[in-house]
Formats: C-alpha cells, sequence, structure tokens
C-alpha cells in the first residue's frame, strides 16, 4: 500500500504582486514542444492557456492551482477518462477530453478551465465543425518537464513554493520533538 501523499503547489498571497510571470511560464513550457512557443514577446500565435489562474481580490491577489487531491473529484467525475494519476500527479489527457465540464463543477478549488487545444501552432477544430476544440487545463507540476514546476522557477517574489506532505510533516515532528526536549515535557 503507498502512503505517500501527492504533492502540490502553494502560493503566499502576502507577497504576490499579480505580475502574472506564473501564467506565462506555465503556458510557455507546455507549449514549446508542440507549438513552437518561445521565450520572445510577439512569437505566440495560439490562445493563453495557463494551467493555474491568477485570482485577484481588491485586498490581495494569489495564483489558484490544483492541489493533486488525493481522492480527486475531477478525476472520480470524468467519464471520459482523460483525467488519471501518473506518478501521484493528476493529469488531463487534452486528446480524450470531450469537454463535458463535469471535471469543472467536482473541483472545490475551481482549478480547472475549459480552454482551447492548439497543436502545431494552429487551433484544433472539432471534428466535423468549424468550431474550436476545447479541453480542460489544470496544474499538472509539470510532469514532463525537467526541472519541475516552471511556474515556481520564475515567480520573481518567491511566493510559490512546491509542498511534499512527507517531508513537511517529518520536519515538523523534528522541531517538536527538539521543542519538547528543550522544555523537558517529554
Amino acid at each position: 500500500m503507498n502512503n505517500n501523499l501527492s504533492s502540490f503547489v502553494v502560493a503566499c498571497n502576502d507577497q504576490c504582486t499579480g505580475c502574472r510571470a506564473c501564467e506565462v511560464a506555465c503556458f510557455t513550457v507546455h507549449n514549446q514542444k508542440d507549438n513552437k512557443v518561445a521565450h520572445t514577446v510577439g512569437t505566440v500565435e495560439i490562445p493563453v492557456t495557463p494551467r493555474l489562474f491568477l485570482t485577484r481580490l481588491e485586498e490581495f491577489c494569489l495564483p489558484v492551482q490544483c492541489k493533486q487531491c488525493e481522492d480527486a473529484p475531477c478525476l472520480n467525475s470524468c467519464s471520459a477518462k482523460a483525467i488519471a494519476r501518473i506518478d501521484g500527479v493528476v493529469y488531463v489527457n487534452e486528446d480524450l477530453c470531450i469537454g463535458c465540464k463535469n471535471c469543472m463543477m467536482a473541483c472545490p478549488f475551481g482549478a480547472l478551465e475549459m480552454l482551447p487545444i492548439a497543436k502545431k501552432g494552429k487551433a484544433v477544430k472539432q471534428t466535423g465543425s468549424d468550431e474550436v476544440r476545447k479541453s480542460a487545463y489544470k496544474c499538472d507540476l509539470c510532469i514532463n518537464i525537467e526541472g519541475g514546476p516552471a511556474c515556481i522557477k520564475t515567480c520573481p517574489h518567491d511566493v510559490l513554493k512546491l509542498v511534499n506532505l512527507e517531508e513537511d510533516r517529518r520536519e515538523k515532528n523534528i522541531k517538536a520533538a527538539i521543542a519538547l526536549s528543550l522544555t523537558g515535557n517529554l
């Protein structure tokens, strides 16, 4: 039985300036291969489709993204089986997604969005129609991208952090043990 908990990205809202560097980095790394998106302004000819979503309120702004739920409502609600868990990461296969939006309704964090699919720099059309095909998009922790989540590496204010709950728990246990030993409350 695997007791490992999935990692996920968290944000510190008192430091986020809303610069959207995380969204741009996310979009760029997920579209370099299939859509030849480069790092230069003016090279993007397809809709920008990040897998995290900056949310602005009057008091603060914060990127909202998938929490990689252990019992993922989006995965459980996907009738097309387009959402799967791969190496602990909840992942959407856009080629299998039928756009039913069940996952969007099931996600308690609003971390999924239905966005246009592009391949080879062009919008993918629905079969037998001129309508642009859409798929659910969500954070996949840059599962197939070297170096891990691009949003974390790009954030100029170090707002984003990859949390591994097993490591976090161990660190807290050690701190608690040290504190208890110093106070004599063993």
